[in-house]
């Protein structure tokens, strides 16, 4: 099995406070951490959150918007491929002051 990254966004998009919003979510919490494994497609995430698989499919639209959640193509040993979900981030900041909240998220611990 390999996988192959076909994220589509080709800049950052995303809004500090919709990442905080979706993150405040327990299964969108449950798939960013199975993603940060390695990539799962959704029917391995329901399995996972134990939640429905169109509660999975918001909570991924969710994280795919927020630029937390990236789709990529796993291809199988019998040439088969199926879409999947990895993780973008391993390290989320939050900083609070007196201009307000800000998120700042890497793919490396600092």
């Amino acid at each position: 099995m390999s996988t192959q990254a076909s994220n589509t966004r080709s800049e950052s998009t995303a809004d500090p406070s919709a990442q905080l919003d979706v993150l405040g979510d327990d299964c969108a919490r449950t798939i960013l951490i199975a993603t940060s494994e390695g990539p799962k497609t959704a029917k391995e995430l329901t399995k996972r959150t134990d939640s429905s698989s169109a509660t999975v499919y918001r909570r991924i639209n969710n994280l795919l918007e927020s630029d937390l959640l990236a789709e990529c193509v796993r291809f199988e040993d019998d040439g088969s491929h199926t879409t999947a979900y990895e993780a973008t981030v391993d390290v989320l900041h939050v900083r609070i002051g007196a201009d307000g909240i800000e998120v700042a998220v890497s793919d490396t611990e600092d």
